[in-house]
C-alpha cells in the first residue's frame, strides 16, 4: 500500500481525469423528477449502502414489482423483508442515518443512484403499505432524498450483466453449503444445507 504512485489529493485526481462533462453535473438534483421517479418505481432491485461505528455495509434488496414506494418527490419507503437477522444496515442507521442506493432494472443498462438519510420506523400505517403476501415487514426505512441521478450504461455494458452465458452454462462456483462447510471446518454439512436451502428460501421470503 502507498508508495510513490499513491494519489493523495483531489488536485492529483483532477489532473489525471480532467473536468466532467456538463451533463454529468446537471443530472444530479435534490428531488425526484417525473422521469427519475418512473425509473425508481420500475426497479425491483437495489443495493443499499450504510456506515456505522463498525464500518461500511452494502446489502442487496429486492422485492416483487418494485423495491421502494415513492411517497413524494423527496421520500422513499423501503420495507425491511426477512433476512438473516444480522441487521447490519439497521445497526448502522441507528448510529448514522446516511444511505446510498443503486437501483437496477433487469434488461436496462442504465442505473439510478440516490443519496440521502434514513430512519427506521414501526409506524403501523407504513408497515401496512408494505404488506406482501399477507405479511408485514418488522420495520421500514423512510428515506429522505438528498440527491438523485442516473448512471450511464458503461458499467453494465462492460460486464454484460444481463446477457446469458454464450454456452448457456452458469460458471462452476462453490455452493452456499460448500462455503459454509469450508469456513466451519466441517461443522456445517454442505449437502444437507444445500438440500434444505431452497425450501427455507421459499417459506421465508416474506
Amino acid at each position: 500500500m502507498g508508495g510513490p504512485h499513491e494519489i493523495t489529493t483531489v488536485e492529483e485526481l483532477e489532473a489525471i481525469y480532467g473536468a466532467p462533462r456538463p451533463q454529468s453535473l446537471i443530472k444530479e438534483v435534490g428531488t425526484l423528477t417525473r422521469e427519475y421517479r418512473t425509473w425508481i418505481e420500475a426497479a425491483p432491485f437495489a443495493v443499499l449502502a450504510s456506515v456505522g461505528d463498525g464500518g461500511l455495509d452494502c446489502t442487496p434488496r429486492g422485492d416483487a414489482g418494485r423495491i421502494v414506494e415513492v411517497l413524494d418527490d423527496r421520500t422513499l419507503l423501503l420495507a425491511d423483508r426477512p433476512g438473516n437477522n444480522r441487521i447490519d444496515t439497521l445497526r448502522n442507521l441507528v448510529q448514522d442515518p446516511r444511505v446510498a442506493l443503486l437501483f437496477l432494472i433487469p434488461g436496462r443498462e442504465e442505473t439510478m443512484r440516490v443519496n440521502g438519510r434514513a430512519v427506521i420506523s414501526r409506524d403501523p400505517c407504513l408497515l401496512a403499505r408494505c404488506n406482501m403476501a399477507g405479511k408485514l415487514p418488522r420495520t421500514v426505512l423512510v428515506i429522505t432524498v438528498e440527491s438523485v441521478y442516473f448512471q450511464c450504461a458503461r458499467a453494465v455494458k462492460r460486464s454484460r450483466l444481463w446477457e446469458s452465458p454464450a454456452d448457456g452454462q452458469t460458471p462452476p462456483l462453490p455452493s452456499i453449503g460448500d462455503m459454509l462447510q469450508s469456513i466451519s471446518e466441517g461443522g456445517v454439512d454442505s449437502a444437507t444445507y444445500d438440500a434444505e436451502l431452497q425450501e427455507r428460501l421459499n417459506t421465508t421470503l416474506y
